[in-house]
């Protein structure tokens, strides 16, 4: 594990699998679409939570992880009374429509030990669909993009890290 301390409330962490860009092409199926899922959690080993989902994602047969991004540690927002938390971001490639991709990772949030105590409360793992392809809709149970995702340090610090990369290593 690598940090690198970006300013007094936020620092960089690479991890095995954070980042991770996929060597070459995986055989994807018609019909897939791109989606970024943003990642958090602030309640036990986050760290290792992560990893964990790393590898429950790769094994999955309806997503396919193509890369991440760097773990950022950062500051709560909304009810900050808790711990900092750590985020990051994962391109996936899935036929699930948008719907049922939520139903996913609501399931995926569960089985990691997601309690909803209350809004921006403390969390074992929280994975937010941010975009869904080229897909904009707003529904009582989903907002494509998400709505925040261009005022979070939690987004827009992953992201221009895993942008500047994948210009360096010539992706798609």
């Amino acid at each position: 594990m690598m940090q690198k301390k970006i300013d007094s409330k936020y620092r960089l962490i690479k991890t095995e699998n954070y980042p991770f860009f996929a060597s070459k092409r995986a055989n994807t199926l018609k019909g897939t679409k791109k989606v970024l899922l943003g990642i958090g959690g602030n309640v036990g080993d986050v760290l290792r939570r992560f990893e964990r989902l790393f590898w429950y994602l790769k094994r999955s047969s309806v997503v396919q992880v193509e890369r991440s991004a760097p773990i950022l540690k950062n500051p709560p927002f909304g009810y900050t009374e808790q711990a900092d938390f750590y985020n990051s971001l994962l391109w996936i490639e899935t036929r699930l429509s948008p719907r049922a991709l939520l139903r996913y990772v609501l399931r995926v949030e569960t089985i990691f030990g997601r309690k909803r105590l209350f809004k921006d409360g403390p969390r074992t793992l929280d994975i937010d669909i941010i975009f869904y392809g080229e897909i904009v809709m707003q529904t009582k149970t989903l907002v494509l993009p998400h709505p925040e995702w261009s005022r979070r340090a939690s987004v827009l610090m992953p992201l221009a890290y895993m942008s500047k990369e994948m210009r360096r290593k010539g992706a798609r």
